[in-house]
């Protein structure tokens, strides 16, 4: 129970830091808006080509947008750690009488909480701008829940390179230089088959597009448990491993 309570009070904090950002809560909505309107109708033509997936391409686009919202999201959450080791607060936590795990598993969550929000925001826009999606409400919650899942590991990457990480600029450079090969390695934006095959490649062991392939299905084709449970079990086993390794160099670090 202790362990409990002190990740939800870590959870709090980082939640109430990201509500008294206004510019940083508009600008993680409206970036992916913006990719949603100028890509969705600059390659609205792409889906009539045969064999596309889906006749429309804003159909295919959108589960791959509201997954890179929560990448975003995600990737970033480890710079808190290298703020809060830089202005000392970090010290004064390691400081208190709570468990040292609750600081990243905390962080963590309230990530992913975050990109839950951003995530159904994004979602509620591309509704609004005719994206189909067949499995109605309960798909939608299903949808989020896949995203936060991706969202758990992906902060808990970021985590991990805080922990080993001094500076802030480091840390950010290393996440851009991630960020965009995910994206363009995965299914967000094109299908495998129209990849070259090396890049397809890539593409199947690509955490996002396991989490890409169940919201699609959920869109588009139903609930195909077929296409869905294979991918959110790697998705979920991807998450666990990272929390594991982001938890123990977190507690590495401080010692």
């Amino acid at each position: 129970m202790s362990m409990a309570f002190d990740t939800l009070n870590v959870c709090w904090r980082e939640l109430k830091r990201f509500v008294r950002q206004p510019a940083r809560v508009i600008m993680s909505i409206v970036q992916p808006i913006i990719w949603l309107s100028l890509m969705g109708n600059m390659f609205q033509m792409v889906g009539k080509l045969p064999g596309f997936p889906t006749s429309s391409y804003l159909d295919y686009m959108a589960p791959g947008i509201v997954i890179m919202t929560t990448l975003f999201g995600g990737v970033f959450g480890g710079l808190s750690v290298v703020w809060d080791r830089h202005f000392g607060f970090l010290n004064k936590m390691l400081a208190a009488p709570i468990s040292r795990s609750s600081i990243p598993v905390g962080k963590m969550l309230a990530s992913t909480i975050q990109s839950g929000l951003q995530a159904s925001i994004i979602l509620s826009v591309a509704l609004l701008m005719g994206v189909r999606c067949s499995t109605g409400i309960p798909g939608v919650i299903a949808i989020i829940l896949i995203a936060m899942l991706l969202c758990l590991a992906l902060s808990g990457l970021s985590l991990a390179l805080g922990a080993m990480i001094k500076t802030h600029e480091t840390l950010m450079v290393i996440m851009n230089f991630l960020t965009l090969p995910l994206v363009f390695t995965s299914s967000a934006l094109f299908p495998l088959e129209f990849m070259p095959s090396w890049l397809a490649a890539v593409a199947k062991w690509n955490p996002l597009t396991h989490a890409i392939n169940p919201i699609r299905a959920l869109m588009t084709k139903g609930w195909n448990w077929a296409i869905i449970l294979p991918d959110v079990a790697a998705v979920g086993a991807f998450a666990l491993v990272i929390i594991s390794v982001a938890t123990l160099l977190f507690r590495r670090s401080i010692t």
